[in-house]
């Protein structure tokens, strides 16, 4: 059985892939938990900062509102004993007096007054400086906090995306090594029923009196007689088939070539036939064949021409040009545009199952155009 060392490689070189992206995608993701956790310390930490900077923002605000009520107070009480001279309060009373004694005292109050306003101001002052410094420390804090969520943030978007990365590409591979394993298993089969169709088409040259007709000449016997798996598909230039083992020239014939470049596979076997109602006629067998003939050669109803194989395309057989250089009389016949079933395909189609083999199936009826006057019908 093939097996193909180039797929064995590269699946055994997918799986190790795997296995190290498998590794490195554990790694990520413990590495991404790590910044969630760290991601969410700060925060809950920068929130802390939030609420330490709004209770000091409020202290410095009661402050001021302290130092603006005391200053007011001491203003007003400063100006009233200093301008009324005939208040009640005892405590006041010399402001009363006119006597140098009086002036003397008045200058005096004034100076206690003063020097108490600025004692309780500059008390309210200096307390409102240090919340002010303890707010712009928390500011500090916090937005340190700040850049600290906004690293973490950026780092664990960026851990996030490698995951994701790590993720795609494991997914890709997978599917590579599905892909190449179904390819290695395709191509396996394929080699297989190759070798046996090799095989089989090299047991029936070494033993060609086996069939069991024997044809006169002038008749015809089914090519496709020993396909295994034959399945009839469409019919377009010629009719196509699918499946694997050797396939027989039609009747007496001439080859007149075996490869051509332009069809798939590289295969194109032309034979003319030399009697019968088809005598002068050339028929084909191209694509996943490996020819069995040379050119020249004479072969009958009872010589492998070629072994298919089960390749990617089939097989196609039909009607060629009379020259056998590779063109359908199909396309000589402008009839084929790519897909349509053609008057020669069809032809063809009806040949062969006049012979016993499957025909084609019909793309389009009636098929694209007219077979030339005088040709044989089956």
């Amino acid at each position: 059985m093939f097996v193909s060392t180039t797929a064995s490689a590269d699946t055994n070189s997918d799986k190790a892939q795997i296995a190290q992206l498998e590794t490195q995608i554990a790694q990520d993701g413990a590495h991404v938990e790590a910044l969630v956790s760290s991601y969410d310390q700060a925060i809950t930490q920068e929130q802390i900062d939030a609420q330490k900077v709004a209770a000091a923002q409020a202290r410095v605000a009661s402050d001021q509102q302290t130092e603006d009520q005391a200053k007011a107070v001491l203003r007003s009480l400063a100006l009233t004993s200093y301008m009324n001279d005939s208040v009640d309060n005892s405590s006041l009373s010399i402001f009363s007096m006119t006597s140098g004694s009086s002036v003397a005292a008045k200058q005096e109050y004034t100076q206690i007054a003063n020097d108490g306003l600025r004692t309780a101001v500059d008390a309210v002052d200096a307390d409102a400086r240090q919340t002010q410094a303890s707010e712009d420390q928390l500011r500090a804090v916090q937005a340190q906090a700040q850049a600290t969520v906004t690293q973490l943030g950026a780092a664990k978007a960026a851990a996030q995306a490698a995951l994701a990365q790590d993720d795609a590409l494991l997914s890709q591979v997978k599917g590579n090594l599905a892909t190449l394993v179904a390819q290695a298993a395709a191509a396996a089969k394929a080699a297989e029923q190759r070798e046996a169709a090799i095989l089989a088409a090299e047991e029936a040259n070494a033993h060609p009196v086996n069939f069991s007709f024997n044809p006169s000449p002038g008749s015809y016997s089914n090519p496709l007689r020993s396909i295994n798996g034959l399945n009839p598909e469409r019919v377009d230039q010629g009719v196509d088939y699918s499946g694997y083992g050797p396939i027989y020239a039609m009747g007496d014939a001439k080859i007149l070539s075996t490869t051509n470049s332009g069809w798939p596979g590289g295969t194109f076997i032309a034979y003319k036939f030399l009697d019968g109602p088809a005598a002068g006629l050339v028929a084909y067998a191209a694509e996943d064949i490996e020819p069995t003939v040379d050119v020249g050669q004479t072969v009958n109803a009872g010589t492998v021409i070629g072994t298919m194989y089960a390749g990617p395309d089939g097989i196609e057989t039909g009607w060629a040009d009379p020259s056998g250089d590779g063109n359908s009389m199909a396309r000589d016949y402008g009839q084929f545009d790519g897909s349509n079933s053609t008057a020669f395909g069809a032809n063809f189609s009806q040949f062969l199952a006049s012979v016993g083999a499957p025909p084609g199936v019909m793309q389009n009826e009636p098929p694209t155009g007219n077979l030339p006057p005088g040709w044989p019908t089956w």
